[in-house]
């Protein structure tokens, strides 16, 4: 081959490897929460600032699963919120004044990201690196990871440095500059000393002492003796059992004082600022997020049409779990919002049940609690179906009291409307028509068959974090009353192994509630209209590897 013909060869392909390289690079999904959304954020939390502080908030570390195999990598959902980065050991330094750098340059926040390298892009993918956070997430200043280790930035001369609480609970990796070595890098930097910070139970009963009067002291003794029964530290904390113990109010105030003191301690790292004003923030969703947050719900919803198409009694748990789980796939959501819970009979009367380890669900009632993760946003969605496509008479006495309850509590989806107020009803509903079903003695009887709350926010967390007062317009919040009557339980016995909930995620808005899951059908005439229906896998039929 002549040198003119080699090299028009050679172009040839080049341009053909990067027309491919390109395409493919295009085909990754492009409808993740934009660059301005994270920014309008960093402005909003930038706001309610002090002046003179700072925020450093740290990415999620690499969890490892077994030997030399991880964790599917999973961002800490506020750090997300703040940066759009996807990827392990980065930090956010987000200033509440501009900064002015060695050169007279002025910048208010810095991202600092993994740095590329040929190897580990080799073998586990392309990074962003400091050129891809600038041009697709928006920062003027980017940095390496290491650079923050190295850093100069004075954290004590700081009134504020706002940070979450460290759980301390990842690992020392090979990397110099993984998420051990920057929080390390950091405590050192900001003489961070965690004793001097409370234990949750710890800080939740000096809270309780300090803002009960002390004429009411009774009442916070009675919840320290029951947390003491499962929290030894409570025992063994002196200005709880000086507390317990002083024989006079003036003694029980010396001791309130000394505990309120406790509970701001001389520091200028501050690490309440954060969690409370994100949960503010979070639990009222942007325009931008509720398009991603419908998705996912819908997606959710629709995963539980094809499962009522498609169950039999002779399919398992995991099973039933495969098929919602396609249907996500099948949509682009990237994972499961939470562990799936499938639990057929008394697995369903288990809140949290996630083995799905059942091999058939027979004739039983079966609770299918799961949801989407669509980039980044987690729905939460529960039906209960009988496997045979008919409702029994018990089955459908439980189910209709909790779809009552369920609606009742939906009709207080609305703006200033406490958000207490859905389980309220919800409870009362549920006693009363335990009481007439003769499975309580009276409707005022403690019991166990309906253990949990109603209404959680969701969001980037199944659980998004969120203040839990009034409901707020653009809120998007669970709505899962459920009753559970496990075998053994003190009632007839044509009640036991039903677990029912049914939880819809709804959006609180100026016109009223909408149900986001509202195309998984709910009553149990449309349940069993739909369980009737074809399945495109009722043809679906895999080869016996057993015989």
């Amino acid at each position: 081959m002549n040198k003119p013909i080699a090299m028009k060869f050679f172009k040839f392909i080049l341009v053909a490897f990067l027309t491919v390289s390109m395409n493919g690079f295009s085909q990754a999904p492009t409808d993740y929460l934009s660059k301005d959304f994270h920014k309008d954020r960093r402005e909003v939390l930038r706001s309610k600032m002090p002046a003179n502080s700072v925020t450093v908030v740290f990415a999620n570390p690499l969890r490892n699963r077994a030997n030399d195999v991880d964790y599917v990598f999973h961002q800490d959902p506020n750090f997300y919120y703040l940066t759009g980065y996807r990827e392990p050991n980065g930090v956010l330094v987000l200033f509440s004044e501009n900064q002015t750098d060695e050169n007279g340059g002025s910048y208010n926040e810095i991202l600092y990201v993994q740095k590329r390298n040929k190897r580990a892009e080799l073998w586990y993918g392309k990074r962003l690196g400091t050129e891809g956070a600038k041009e697709e997430l928006g920062f003027d200043i980017a940095m390496n990871a290491e650079e923050f280790i190295k850093s100069t930035i004075d954290f004590k001369s700081f009134d504020n440095v706002f940070i979450e609480k460290f759980n301390d609970d990842y690992r020392d990796l090979r990397d110099a500059a993984d998420i051990f070595d920057l929080v390390k890098g950091f405590k050192i930097k900001a003489g961070y000393d965690p004793s001097i910070y409370l234990s949750g139970v710890k800080e939740y009963v000096y809270n309780n002492i300090v803002e009960t009067p002390v004429e009411s002291s009774a009442n916070v003794i009675r919840i320290i003796d029951r947390l003491a029964t499962r929290s030894p530290e409570i025992n063994d904390d002196d200005l709880i059992k000086g507390y317990k113990t002083a024989t006079t109010d003036d003694l029980k105030k010396e001791f309130k004082e000394k505990i309120l003191l406790a509970l701001k301690p001389k520091t200028n790292i501050d690490v309440s600022f954060l969690a409370a004003n994100l949960a503010t923030m979070r639990e009222v969703k942007t325009a931008e997020e509720l398009v991603l947050l419908t998705k996912a719900v819908r997606i959710s919803a629709i995963g539980q049409v094809e499962v009522m198409k498609a169950m039999k009694p002779h399919m398992s748990e995991t099973e039933l779990q495969g098929i919602h789980e396609f249907v996500y796939k099948k949509y682009g959501a990237e994972y499961e919002g939470y562990p799936s819970i499938v639990g057929a009979g008394n697995n369903g009367c288990i809140l949290h049940y996630i083995e799905n380890s059942r091999t058939n669900v027979a004739n039983e009632m079966v609770l299918m609690d799961l949801g989407a993760e669509y980039r980044g946003f987690t729905a939460d969605v529960t039906r209960t179906i009988p496997a045979n496509g008919k409702f029994n008479k018990a089955q459908k006495e439980i189910y209709d009291l909790v779809y009552e309850a369920q609606e009742a509590g939906i009709a207080l989806y609305t703006i200033g409307t406490s958000m207490q107020a859905p389980g309220a009803i919800a409870i009362k509903i549920i006693n009363e028509g335990l009481f007439q079903l003769g499975i309580i003695k009276s409707a005022d009887e403690k019991h166990n068959y309906f253990p949990h709350g109603t209404s959680h926010h969701i969001g980037l967390d199944v659980h998004d974090p969120g203040n839990y007062g009034n409901f707020e317009e653009n809120m998007v919040v669970t709505m899962e009353p459920g009753i559970y009557i496990p075998d053994g339980s003190n009632c007839d016995e044509k009640y036991w192994g039903i677990g029912i909930r049914i939880e819809d995620d709804i959006l609180v808005t100026k016109k009223g509630p909408i149900n986001l899951s509202e195309e998984a059908p709910r009553t149990t005439e449309e349940i069993e209209k739909m369980m009737a229906k074809k399945s495109v896998l009722d043809d679906f039929i895999l080869p016996n590897l057993d015989k």
